[in-house]
């Protein structure tokens, strides 16, 4: 992945320019009692709409414990540890800063995940496995200070016949950090998502 300077993540101007179409999420089929949600098809679409899901659910109020809860519920045996995660150290330094406990309710505390693209790097085993990442704006508001930046992830998944999960092996690189629409995104490959139905 294309390594970026860390303003690259901050908010900036936009462009018009576009790294490729945007890539359609579909909509996942209900299946009742999933905090994460499962129903995406066996496709790379399916495995982009999974981790942009469970990105943005595992990564709502900002802490490391629902991280940690939503890695260990989506990861096969011998997955890659979540604490090697790039999401998953963002979050713990951002709660050491501001002196939070991981799993410490804090009102007043809100963070946000909103994926709006992603990247598809590749498939093997006849599409069984797929390499794709989110890219998205992580927003902290706390105490009346808000930040927000760019943040991309990126995970090995596997299809289990039923299910996209991260998969066992090696840990997928590390994703470039951008600001969503920057041109710095572009370069990186990113691409619009575009959800096929609301979520």
């Amino acid at each position: 992945m294309l390594t970026l300077p860390p303003e690259a993540a901050l908010p900036h101007e936009l462009t018009t320019a576009t790294a490729g179409p945007p890539i359609t999420v579909p909509r996942p089929a209900p299946i009742a009692n999933r905090w994460i949600t499962d129903g995406f098809p066996a496709t790379t679409e399916g495995a982009l709409g999974w981790l942009t899901d469970f990105n943005e659910t595992a990564l709502r109020g900002g802490d490391p414990a629902t991280y940690l809860r939503a890695y260990g519920e989506s990861a096969l045996p011998h997955a890659p540890a979540p604490q090697g995660s790039g999401l998953y150290a963002l979050l713990t330094s951002f709660r050491d800063r501001a002196g939070i406990r991981p799993g410490e309710l804090k009102p007043g505390l809100t963070v946000t995940y909103d994926v709006t693209q992603g990247l598809i790097k590749g498939t093997a085993d006849a599409g069984r496995f797929a390499v794709v990442c989110t890219l998205g704006q992580l927003t902290f508001d706390y105490q009346g200070q808000t930040t927000s930046m760019g943040i991309g992830d990126c995970q090995a998944l596997r299809w289990t016949g039923t299910a996209w999960r991260i998969a066992p092996g090696s840990r997928a690189a590390y994703a470039t950090c951008a600001w969503p629409g920057s041109i710095e995104s572009v370069t990186a490959g990113y691409r619009p998502l575009s959800r096929d139905g609301a979520r």
